[in-house]
């Protein structure tokens, strides 16, 4: 068989096995980009603010920022955890901190019944993802 028709079988099963893996994750999240603002007063970094809204038993996979990341609860409850802490549960009104270089363990809907929404905001490196694989 040539490459390019093994190349092409590969794609096909592998894009079949993503699309049952996808089909039997949890839903993911649904993040609303609000604003970015360059910082002049911090030499080279931006602000950057989002919503993020997790539907009932949404979750992220464990990730990582280089930033220093807020959050504040508007609605519902998530759980929350950073590697080597224990996770904690946010209600609305309550927040949430990570610095650079945290690996984000845990963050999910607390419900399996109701949304939940927080505001996120970044102060990171001008240009640099919000989000980063863990290494």
């Amino acid at each position: 068989m040539n490459r390019s028709r093994l190349l092409a079988r590969l794609l096909v099963a592998t894009g079949a096995a993503l699309a049952v893996s996808f089909a039997s994750a949890a839903p993911g999240p649904i993040l609303t980009e609000l604003m970015t603002r360059q910082l002049p007063d911090l030499r080279g970094k931006e602000m950057h603010a989002i919503t993020v809204e997790y539907p009932p038993g949404g979750s992220d996979p464990t990730h990582r920022h280089d930033a220093h990341v807020f959050v504040y609860v508007l609605e519902g409850a998530v759980v929350m955890g950073l590697k080597g802490q224990k996770e904690v549960t946010l209600t609305k009104g309550q927040t949430f901190f990570e610095a650079p270089g945290d690996v984000h363990t845990v963050s999910r809907n607390a419900s399996s019944t109701e949304p939940a929404r927080f505001l996120v905001v970044f102060v990171k490196g001008r240009g640099v993802d919000a989000v980063l694989p863990t290494p």
